[in-house]
């Protein structure tokens, strides 16, 4: 959690005004002049890179909350892969979702094969802190290869149409690389999805919420829990 006595001491801006800021830019497919541009129209005079200063200096701390507060994700979990270039090079984002869309996990590798798979399956139970009943995967055959040496017990089903709900998981980050023209390196594109996922579990709702009361009452708990991982405590 950040305290706010400490994490925004020394900033000219309240604290209030610097996660808003941070909110707006996970939030919504927006640039950082996008941000300047909507801040300075409430009379608040803040320049994009100083938006992007406290995006890279708050947002991982917010998004630690927000995941320390999250509910126990599903049983079922799929994972795919979606190829991402960044300065020319070819990257592989690895993405583990449950089966209510939930974001996992995500870790960015140069390589497609089972030991990039490994290195999956071995860190999401361990960043989870249990195994799931199941995992979903398309047909490539690296995840078979590497379930069977690090997790034997697990079912596994493997089926190109059974996996949508991860290739859908992709969407959202495809959207907002092409509002940032790409990414700049590997370690911008690991911090950034980082945040940015946590922050869209915590105000999409799942698909079983989505009558119209039922995503207004979790966009207001979503709210409660982001002010609390912002140490912004309760609003007057």
């Amino acid at each position: 959690m950040i305290e706010t006595s400490t994490a925004y001491k020394r900033h000219r801006f309240p604290a209030r005004l610097i996660a808003h800021a941070v909110w707006l830019y996970f939030r919504f497919p927006l640039s950082l002049r996008l941000v300047e541009e909507l801040l300075l129209e409430r009379g608040i005079v803040v320049s994009y890179e100083t938006i992007r200063r406290w995006a890279a200096k708050f947002g991982p701390a917010i998004a630690r909350g927000v995941r320390r507060r999250a509910p126990r994700p599903g049983d079922v979990w799929h994972l795919d892969e979606v190829r991402v270039v960044i300065r020319g090079k070819v990257h592989w984002l690895w993405r583990a979702v449950d089966q209510h869309g939930a974001v996992l996990d995500e870790i960015l590798q140069r390589h497609r094969d089972k030991r990039a798979a490994k290195r999956l399956l071995i860190k999401l139970p361990k960043r989870q802190g249990w195994v799931p009943r199941r995992i979903v995967t398309d047909k490539l055959a690296s995840y078979g290869a590497a379930k069977r040496e690090v997790a034997p017990g697990i079912e596994h089903r493997s089926h190109k149409g059974l996996n949508n709900r991860a290739e859908n998981s992709h969407l959202p980050l495809r959207k907002r690389e092409r509002q940032m023209q790409g990414f700049r390196s590997a370690g911008a594109l690991q911090r950034f999805t980082s945040v940015f996922s946590a922050v869209r579990n915590l105000f999409v709702p799942p698909a079983s919420k989505r009558l119209a009361i039922s995503t207004h009452l979790h966009r207001l708990a979503a709210f409660a829990r982001w002010r609390t991982a912002a140490g912004l405590g309760v609003p007057a």
